[in-house]
């Protein structure tokens, strides 16, 4: 099956500086024959999508997303790399992009119903169905200057539907616009990807990410960071943040008292002593063992706790709560083990707290972090799944 979408080696290079004095400089160079210093917003993107097809393109403001969709759409030229597109291509970009502020959203519509290469029988067709799709009443025949975002949205998203083009392209078209609308804009577009659509779409909400598209695109500083399955890039993309909000915040709660008496000598995660972010299939367990050196060779109280990536508390307990103990290993070494089911866990970053405390439970002498990625394919909203019944007596 031929690609309607191919990108090989994108990238795209602007003059540095944007001051006065640099344009001025970039003119001078540019008189004398001298190269041009670049800097590069987007770089070495690799990426096709066949027909039937759906991907969603998230990153950070200033990831390279639009600059990425201007692209592919030819509204930019490429400094680096190619696009192929096969097939009709129907595009939503910037708001108002290609209508004229001074004339009205009716002239506007015929206009780029003919750039898109809409017949004039064709048009008059489909006029009263766009129309009633934007729904924008009597507007429709008011200049464009007196819409407000959403309405520019609505009739530009009105045109694309008529058209329902081989690959429709959109940039963050859900953010604009009353909740009715964005309904209707989802509902189209489920039935354009049932009908055999193609789909790539730039949104920063993951929900409408997760719901639309089967594949994932994370852009960050103008490279790929992650590409594949729509749930583990989206999942991985909102652990960096709540990781990041965490950094932001300030330092950590409960660092622990490294170095103090009481220690943790070795942990095994899942039979791993490796300290890097360890990956959960769905439903699978967490099983740990620590080793504890106790200078006295008194058994001290152990705890663990679960926290989501940007530090909200899921879960924590100890021996002393659960009237659980350790296995001695020697005259100063105690060996902890414990399994915790994940099946309530919904998919996304989470840190595992390891704690030592004296054997009275009075002081927190020792703590060790892992990561954990949690997989799954879930749109579920919040931290845990809750068992719950629709319908029924009781419900």
């Amino acid at each position: 099956m031929s690609a309607l979408l191919r990108v090989e080696g994108l990238g795209k290079h602007y003059p540095a500086g944007s001051s006065a004095v640099a344009r001025a400089g970039a003119f001078v160079r540019t008189l004398m024959g001298r190269p041009l210093r670049r800097e590069p917003v987007l770089q070495g993107i690799d990426f096709s999508i066949d027909p039937g097809q759906s991907l969603g393109i998230i990153g950070e403001n200033g990831a390279g997303k639009s600059t990425l969709l201007k692209l592919i759409c030819g509204v930019l030229t490429p400094s680096t790399g190619s696009v192929e597109r096969r097939g009709s291509v129907g595009a939503l970009l910037e708001l108002g992009a290609g209508f004229d502020p001074e004339y009205s959203g009716r002239r506007n519509l015929e206009t780029a119903a003919r750039l898109m290469g809409m017949g004039g029988a064709e048009f008059e067709d489909k006029l009263d169905g766009i129309i009633a799709f934007a729904d924008i009443g009597r507007y429709i025949d008011e200049p464009v200057k007196h819409y407000s975002s959403g309405m520019v949205v609505r009739l530009g998203f009105a045109l694309v539907a008529a058209r329902r083009p081989d690959l429709l392209i959109t940039d963050e078209v859900l953010a604009v616009g009353d909740e009715s609308f964005q309904k209707k804009c989802i509902r189209w577009m489920e039935d354009y990807l049932e009908g055999g659509g193609t789909l790539l779409l730039v949104s920063h909400s993951m929900y409408h990410v997760q719901k639309l598209c089967r594949q994932a695109l994370w852009l960050q500083d103008g490279r790929a960071r992650a590409c594949g399955d729509v749930f583990e890039v989206t999942q991985d993309y909102l652990a960096y943040h709540e990781r990041k909000s965490l950094r932001e915040s300030g330092p950590e709660r409960d660092p622990g008292y490294s170095g103090a008496d009481y220690r943790i000598a070795s942990v095994r995660l899942n039979g791993s002593e490796d300290a890097a972010t360890r990956t959960l299939a769905p439903g699978e367990a967490i099983a740990f063992e620590v080793e504890v050196y106790s200078p006295d060779g008194r058994e001290p109280r152990f705890g663990f706790g679960l926290l989501r990536a940007d530090g909200t508390p899921v879960y924590g307990t100890s021996t002393e709560i659960d009237g659980a103990g350790g296995v001695r290993a020697d005259a100063t070494h105690f060996r902890f083990r414990c399994r915790i089911e994940t099946e309530a866990l919904l998919p996304g970053g989470y840190q595992l707290k390891l704690h030592v405390l004296d054997p009275e439970g009075l002081r927190l002498f020792d703590t060790v972090d892992r990561g954990l990625m949690v997989r799954g394919a879930s749109r579920e909203l919040g931290i845990v799944r809750l068992p719950h019944r629709w319908g029924g007596e009781g419900a």
